[in-house]
């Protein structure tokens, strides 16, 4: 940290650091993982609206924040919508979060984890909700609460959304937002999720891909037939369905279908991405250099370009194969795309290469997953300038700055239906095991996003941000 910089924000800084150090944070994230807020399971409602009741509303609360329960016939599960307003002509700052997890799958965590109990091992502390999402709300209220306790006042407006759907695809917040808009306006949405380009990088994104999930079948005819007696006779569906995939994408992943891809890499993606090197650490796959678009880095085939997944193929009996040529075959397939590409043409477009390429017998199937849209704001806006600058300020280090995320949030929803610029800052890695057994985070990363965050907060009240709307 630079010593030479206002004591005040030292002062926050350290508060924040002894926050961490002296056991404070640690105990507050194991209090908020204990609670099984399981959206994906029917049975823990109670659990959703009690997270929010009993344990985020008296933090917000303390704070000095109103807070509201806001309902949607679509959601299974509250909203709390909580703000502190202190001045008309002061930057509005709106805050996301979601208190819901993945499925705690207990019994496939290694020996001695629990999904529900914080757990320090190996230099990481494990539990569910620690990446997604819970340590990063966490770590973002409680810097917010130490500038306050510090100041006496944040220095600008608050407003905070928490949900309890998000793992289930935010049903209910689209048109919450709409019915909204005029409550939830801000200048800015400031929020964290996801992972930083490394462990030891901070990193902001602004945006994400868009993502549209599909099947592709062909249903042959009734039953299978018996292979010595037909094969060369009539087709093999899961033979066509490999020869239709094969044509949308060339053998080392690069998709073949020009609607489906932008028309250039911008300028100023191209210069944000130019310093950022994808890393997934020890645990992570190794990258091939070979695989998708040519002639782009790593990052910009991931942050600025799209991609084509195979999500699961089955034709036959896989578990117990038997001497039939098959009657159907079934791919989940996945689109991830950048700002740039029309997606009401994804579809169409490639009804049209199925057919050219001799495949008309495949069905396109849109899957009930909720398509999310692509987002990005510029990486030279103001905002995305002042942030940068700010994480800068208190690490000592450069932060990647990222003009999307690779996978997919409902981000549209702030950027189309509230009309804010989104810059995120994630508190967590790509090897954290956020949708699966023995999610994880390193302390230190958590102790460092509590001081980035804290700076922010101090700098948001320090007079010296872009423009501000009157409120």
């Amino acid at each position: 940290m630079d010593r030479s910089q206002a004591p005040s924000r030292v002062e926050a800084i350290h508060r924040s650091e002894q926050s961490f150090d002296s056991g404070e944070f640690r105990e507050l994230i194991a209090r908020r993982i204990a609670i099984p807020t399981e959206s994906q399971n029917p049975e823990r409602g109670s659990e959703l609206a009690a997270y929010l009741h009993d344990e985020i509303q008296p933090a917000f609360e303390a704070m000095g924040f109103e807070c509201r329960t806001l309902t949607h016939p679509k959601a299974r599960a509250p909203f709390l919508f909580a703000q502190r307003i202190e001045g008309a002509n002061l930057p509005t700052v709106f805050g996301y979060g979601h208190g819901d997890v993945i499925r705690g799958l207990e019994p496939e965590w290694k020996e001695g984890l629990s999904p529900w109990k914080l757990t320090e091992r190996d230099g990481n502390w494990y539990g569910r909700g620690i990446a997604d999402n819970k340590g990063q709300h966490s770590v973002n209220m409680l810097a917010m609460a130490n500038v306050l306790k510090l100041r006496g006042k944040l220095g600008f407006n608050a407003k905070y959304l928490v949900e309890m759907g998000e793992e289930t695809g935010s049903p209910g917040l689209r048109e919450l937002c709409e019915e909204h808009k005029q409550l939830f306006d801000a200048d800015l949405l400031l929020a964290s999720d996801g992972p930083r380009l490394r462990a030891d990088r901070p990193t902001i994104f602004l945006g994400t891909r868009g993502a549209l999930s599909f099947d592709l079948v062909i249903e042959a005819r009734k039953g299978g037939h018996h292979s010595g007696n037909w094969g060369g006779l009539i087709s093999n569906p899961g033979i066509q369905l490999a020869h239709a995939i094969a044509s949308i994408v060339s053998p080392t992943g690069q998709i073949r279908i020009h609607e489906w891809v932008p028309r250039e890499l911008p300028a100023s993606v191209r210069r944000a991405l130019a310093d950022c090197e994808v890393d997934g650490g020890a645990d992570g796959p190794e990258i091939e250099a070979w695989w998708g678009e040519p002639g782009l880095s790593p990052a910009e085939r991931v942050f600025g370009w799209c991609s084509f997944e195979v999500l699961a193929y089955k034709t036959g009996n896989p578990q117990t194969p038997v001497n039939a040529i098959p009657p159907t075959a079934w791919a989940r397939c996945q689109l991830r795309f950048v700002v740039g590409p029309d997606p009401k043409e994804f579809m169409p477009a490639l009804r049209r290469h199925l057919d050219r390429q001799g495949f008309p017998m495949v069905k396109i199937v849109l899957t009930k997953d909720e398509m999310f849209a692509a987002t990005r704001i510029d990486p030279e806006d103001p905002w995305v300038q002042w942030t940068a600058a700010s994480i800068a300020k208190t690490t000592g280090k450069k932060p990647a700055v990222l003009p999307n995320l690779g996978g997919s949030l409902p981000n549209d929803i702030f950027t189309d239906i509230l009309g804010l610029r989104t810059v995120w800052v994630p508190h967590s890695y790509p090897g954290c095991s956020q949708h699966a057994p023995n999610e994880h985070l390193p302390p230190e990363l958590l102790r460092e996003a509590l001081s980035v965050m804290t700076g922010l907060y101090w700098d948001m009240g320090d007079g010296a941000t872009p423009k501000a709307k009157t409120v």
